[in-house]
């Protein structure tokens, strides 16, 4: 019984070994698979055929013998391949000579505020308290000259006879205008400045900047070796002298000048001023201060060819 059973057992298991391809169904031929047999694949297509991977590229491929690798550009190289050369429009080119233009212009006037301040910075105090000084009296005297013009103006308006008044003042006026053409002698307080040159280093340019200087200070008068100064007074070196207006005059200078004696005597010992310019050039000033100083040169009127009075 049991080798009965054990022999229907192995034919059983025979027949399960022949039909077991016949249950997972029916093969089907598919693309070759390079070695002369075919592959077979389900008929469920969930396995697909991937591409072939492609080899990279060995180092050193493409190149000819004996060629250098080329080495990676950096960042520093990007950085100055793009500044330079320099691509300037012509715009950016007119801003920056506009720009070094107003450069040059403010650099010149920093150096010029400082050359003019370098002789302050360098004074001694007794000097600054005069020059403030000198400055303090200025002021004053445009402020008397205000109040003047102010009280003619009130005098004018209120005075009963103002024709009278008025001829008064025009003639007032005049005497002050012809002093200051030099066609009217005057006289008044002062001072009187000697140059001594024995070297013969003053020049009439060193003569200009004492009058300018003087006229600055509030000179009213002024006459150097006996000729008068005026607006239109010019100095000009003739030889081992000076000419003032065409009149040649030696050394020593002497300046005689009507105003306020504590105005124009500062004004010429100032720090780098004009007593200092004359004693670098090895002269001597003299200036003296008087109550009575008398200027009496006088210039000839000229009359003008084609000018008139528009009161006529």
């Amino acid at each position: 019984m049991s080798d009965e059973s054990s022999r229907n057992g192995q034919d059983e298991q025979k027949q399960n070994t022949e039909n077991g391809p016949e249950r997972n169904g029916p093969e089907r031929p598919d693309a070759a698979d390079g070695r002369g047999g075919r592959e077979t694949r389900p008929e469920n297509g969930l396995r697909r055929e991937l591409p072939a991977e492609v080899p990279a590229p060995a180092p050193g491929a493409g190149q000819t013998p004996g060629e250098r690798p080329e080495e990676p550009v950096t960042g520093r190289q990007r950085l100055a391949e793009g500044l330079w050369p320099p691509r300037v429009t012509r715009a950016q080119l007119i801003v920056a000579v506009l720009l070094f233009g107003l450069g040059f212009g403010l650099a010149v006037q920093v150096a010029s505020n400082s050359d003019s301040d370098s002789a302050l910075r360098g004074a001694r105090q007794e000097d600054l308290v005069r020059i403030l000084d000198e400055l303090d009296s200025r002021t004053q005297r445009l402020q008397d000259e205000k109040q003047g013009l102010e009280k003619q103006s009130q005098e004018l308006q209120s005075s009963s006879d103002q024709a009278a008044e008025a001829r008064k003042q025009t003639a007032e006026k005049e005497r002050q205008l012809g002093i200051l053409a030099g066609t009217v002698a005057a006289q008044g307080p002062g001072i009187t400045m000697t140059i001594e040159d024995t070297k013969g280093t003053v020049q009439a340019d060193m003569l200009l900047d004492a009058i300018q200087e003087l006229r600055a200070a509030g000179a009213e008068a002024i006459e150097v070796n006996g000729v008068r100064v005026v607006a239109n007074t010019y100095l000009t070196d003739s030889g081992d002298s000076v000419s003032v207006d065409g009149n040649k005059i030696n050394a020593p200078y002497r300046f005689k000048v009507i105003g306020k004696p504590q105005d124009l005597e500062p004004a010429l010992n100032i720090p780098g001023g004009v007593v200092q310019t004359l004693e670098k050039e090895q002269a001597t000033v003299t200036v003296e201060r008087s109550d009575k100083i008398v200027v009496d040169a006088l210039r000839h009127v000229k009359r003008p060819d084609y000018a008139r009075s528009s009161s006529q």
